[in-house]
């Protein structure tokens, strides 16, 4: 602390003293239009920063990443301008010491914008990041894209290892948006394990609405093929599927499959088109489509074959479906969809048998034949062989066999008489 006439002396000393104005100051009062060019300058480079950051928001909406890029470039120049006219200025003109109102008021301005300026550069790292992501998720779908090609590349090779084209095929195929296929051997091989199933799968439905019905499931299997010893009493649903089979592949050797063409010529082309149209469409479906075609003739007279009428009349109490089958309907009741779906399988197996050049040849074997294994299968694998003995006969029939080209297709058979390995 000063002495009290210390402190006099240099208040006295502070009043004589000038004040001497700095650069900036001399510079604004000596030319002030210079400071009017500038500030001008620095709206003008404002107003262009707004215009590309206006830019820059519509671009991501819809979202283009060019129209980021240019716009993005133009905010970053635009930035760069203005801050090249803060150092040009901050050079010209070094801080003042003392400033008049006006030159606050242009200081406040400066300030205003300097603050604007931050924010816009804020946002501009948003939009850079946010630009980087898209980037990277861009990225990432396309490597997903990439993967799932190449997924499908090794897909198809293995399809066509197996028999099966990728290539949609013409007319009917093309229509019903599936892929057919080549007409091989082993396509033909896949169809006769596909007819098996249906008929095993069939076989289950009507043997339990025949137990709930009363039936005495030994005698009904008897009366299919009598004097049959089977290994094992379970071993009695060979006799149901072999009844389903029997009827359902009776006229199997005829192209028409027994059905009334009607003077229709069908070629093997149109027997194969026909099997493409039928195998990825729901059986039903498709007669609703066309109640009259062939197909649907052929599930008619095969389902009366198979369900007796004594035996629907157990079933359901009446004949009423029966008859509305025999009146050319399809009745969309569980059981008959079930049966649509075994009459799908082989009807398929028989367009496509007649879809070779030459045909494929069925073959049945007798009850009491005797078992061989080149044209035979035994539906019981457990089977104990006496090589002593006499060769096994057959009991039953279960799927037929098939001649195409030069190989056989066994026919699949229960062994009467014969043990099994417990």
């Amino acid at each position: 602390m000063l002495p009290t006439g210390a402190k006099d002396t240099h208040i006295r000393d502070s009043s004589n003293q000038k004040v001497h104005p700095q650069p900036m100051e001399e510079s604004m009062n000596q030319n002030p239009e210079a400071v009017e060019a500038l500030i001008s300058k620095l709206f003008t480079n404002i107003s262009s920063l707004k215009s590309a950051y206006i830019q820059l928001q519509t671009a991501h909406t819809p979202y283009d990443p060019e129209k980021i890029q240019a716009a993005d470039k133009l905010v970053i120049s635009e930035l760069k301008n203005i801050s090249e006219l803060k150092h040009f200025y901050r050079e010209k003109n070094p801080k003042p010491v003392c400033v008049s109102p006006q030159d606050s008021r242009l200081a406040a301005e400066i300030q205003e914008q300097q603050s604007l300026l931050k924010t816009y550069e804020v946002m501009v790292k948003k939009f850079q990041s946010e630009i980087q992501n898209k980037d990277s998720e861009i990225r990432q779908l396309q490597q997903q894209i990439e993967d799932a090609n190449q997924k499908r590349v090794k897909l198809e090779k293995n399809i066509k290892l197996r028999g099966l084209s990728m290539k949609e095929s013409e007319g009917s195929g093309e229509e019903n948006g599936f892929f057919p296929a080549d007409l091989t051997p082993e396509l033909f091989t896949s169809a006769v394990e596909s007819a098996y199933k249906a008929i095993h799968d069939f076989s289950k439905p009507l043997i339990n609405m025949m137990k709930a019905a009363g039936w005495d499931l030994d005698a009904a299997a008897d009366s299919i093929e009598p004097n049959v010893v089977y290994a094992k009493r379970a071993h009695k649903k060979y006799a149901f599927e072999s009844h389903i089979c029997q009827r359902m592949f009776s006229g199997f050797q005829q192209e028409s499959f027994s059905i009334k063409l009607d003077n229709v010529t069908v070629n093997k082309e149109s027997f194969f088109q026909q099997y493409l149209a039928l195998r990825e469409m729901d059986p039903l479906d498709m007669l609703g489509q066309n109640p009259d075609s062939l197909f649907g003739k052929f599930s008619q007279s095969k389902y009366l074959m198979v369900v007796h009428p004594k035996m629907e009349a157990s079933f359901f109490g009446n004949l009423d479906q029966r008859n509305y089958v025999t009146g050319g309907g399809h009745p969309r009741t569980p059981f008959y969809q079930a049966f649509l779906k075994l009459a799908k399988s082989i009807w398929l197996l028989h367009r496509l048998a007649y879809s070779f050049n030459p045909n494929v040849k069925v073959f049945q074997v007798k009850r009491g034949s005797e078992y061989s294994e080149v044209y035979m299968e035994s539906v019981v694998k457990n089977l104990i062989m006496d090589e002593s003995e006499e060769k096994p006969k057959v009991g039953l029939m279960v799927m037929p066999g098939f001649w195409i080209g030069g190989s056989v297709i066994q026919s699949r058979v229960y062994l009467s008489g014969m043990k099994v390995n417990e």
